[in-house]
């Protein structure tokens, strides 16, 4: 039988929180339907994460429930797409298993692509970020710049917390990519987007996954997937060098020697940089060609090996 709706939940060291979570997330379903599974996603956690879920699996064979045990950290964007591969349902949902994001809002992202046949995702962003100041700014301006540079439109304040239909998912599987960038596959696939906010509760348990370092590399990641304007910097740089070095020769150096060390090592820096955007691209090329798998489970349990999704 089909399921209504499946629910991804990517894990992470999350030990603490994962059957707070399916409490919640079962008493807000019992609301909408009777008909829908969670998929959690166990991403190579350090903790007891992965034993904890292996019991909620065992002590809920009432409710339709699967588990995936990467066998190492691939990261929430793998952890993602392989909850992506197993759902079955006619909607799906990605959400934390910390329950900063409701699960209740879950269900109101449903009950919108219920009402509105022409909606087909609906994105959850923060009605008031709780994070500090420049991080946040640095998203507004992160988000402002790739928008401009890869000529997709990004929201900035849209998280990864989303229905989308069935139709959608199966989009988003079929892209190919090893180096995945979620926001961007979300915005480049097209399809009819609704925004919501929602309010971010504090966490169960745990600390969070993110900081500044992490933030900084997850939009260098963003960017190297989504445009090649970067590898057009050397153009510029040698143009506007070029330009210097015309208006320098008219004009009377008087330390030749300073001057010409310090333009070597200037123009050494910036040949640096140009062949370190240049490697990057060339690394995600080289690790894209390899054909490996994007996730490797270890283990996958499946209320589908016992019985039938209940309904």
């Amino acid at each position: 039988m089909s399921v209504k709706h499946s629910l991804i939940v990517p894990c992470y060291n999350e030990e603490g929180n994962v059957e707070n979570f399916l409490k919640e997330t079962k008493q807000a379903m019992m609301s909408y339907t009777d008909s829908y599974e969670i998929i959690f996603v166990n991403d190579g956690s350090k903790d007891g994460t992965p034993k904890k879920l292996r019991e909620i699996f065992s002590e809920n064979k009432d409710m339709n429930i699967k588990v995936i045990n990467f066998s190492r950290n691939f990261g929430k964007e793998a952890a993602m797409y392989a909850g992506f591969t197993q759902a079955k349902g006619e909607y799906i949902t990605i959400i934390d298993a910390d329950l900063q994001q409701d699960p209740k809002y879950a269900v109101e992202m449903a009950k919108i692509l219920d009402s509105d046949p022409d909606c087909d995702m609906v994105a959850a962003y923060q009605s008031e970020r709780k994070e500090g100041k420049l991080i946040s700014l640095c998203k507004s301006k992160f988000y402002g710049l790739i928008s401009k540079m890869s000529g997709i439109d990004f929201v900035s304040d849209a998280s990864d917390f989303r229905t989308m239909r069935r139709c959608v998912a199966d989009t988003i599987v079929a892209l190919p990519e090893y180096h995945r960038f979620s926001k961007g596959i979300f915005s480049w696939v097209g399809y009819n987007t609704v925004s919501i906010p929602y309010e971010v509760r504090e966490r169960e348990s745990g600390e969070t996954k993110w900081n500044f370092k992490k933030l900084l590399a997850y939009a260098f990641e963003g960017i190297i997937a989504y445009t090649d304007k970067p590898l057009k910097f050397p153009l510029y740089l040698g143009l506007v060098m070029l330009a210097v070095s015309v208006v320098l020769g008219f004009i009377n150096l008087f330390d030749y020697f300073y001057q010409v060390s310090t333009t070597v090592l200037f123009v050494g820096g910036l040949i640096l940089i140009s062949q370190g955007i240049i490697g990057a691209y060339l690394g995600k090329v080289h690790t894209q060609v390899k054909d490996r798998p994007i996730f490797i489970a270890k283990e996958i349990l499946t209320y589908e090996d016992n019985q039938e999704p209940h309904n």
